[in-house]
C-alpha cells in the first residue's frame, strides 16, 4: 500500500513522517512514543500511520510482466501504398 499524502479524515499532510516512523520503529521504540516525539496529537493521524502497511513489494511478485512487441519499420516512401481512388476526399465543381 502506498502511504497516504493526507489524513483521510481531517485533510493534515502525513507522508513525511512516514520514513522516520517506520525507521524508528523498526529500530525498537514504542509507535506511541515515536508519534509523540514526531508532533502527531490527533488520533485520526495517528491511526493512519499506526495501520499502514506496505505490501506493494508482495503485490508486484504477483503482476504479470508484459513483454514489448519489437519495434516495426516503417515502410520507406516508395513503399508507401496510394490511396484508394474513390468518391471520398473530391469536392464538387458547384461548391467551388
Amino acid at each position: 500500500m502506498l502511504i497516504p499524502v493526507r489524513c483521510f479524515t481531517c485533510g493534515a499532510p502525513i507522508s513525511r513522517y512516514w520514513d522516520e516512523y517506520k525507521k524508528r520503529v523498526s529500530n525498537g521504540e514504542k509507535p506511541s512514543d515515536v508519534l509523540d516525539s514526531l508532533g502527531i496529537k490527533r488520533y485520526c493521524c495517528r491511526r493512519m500511520l499506526l495501520s499502514a502497511f506496505e505490501y506493494i513489494d508482495e503485490y508486484l511478485q504477483f503482476v504479470k510482466v508484459k513483454e514489448v512487441p519489437e519495434t516495426v519499420e516503417t515502410p520507406k516512401e516508395e513503399e508507401v501504398p496510394e490511396p484508394p481512388k474513390g468518391r471520398r476526399g473530391r469536392r464538387r465543381k458547384s461548391l467551388q
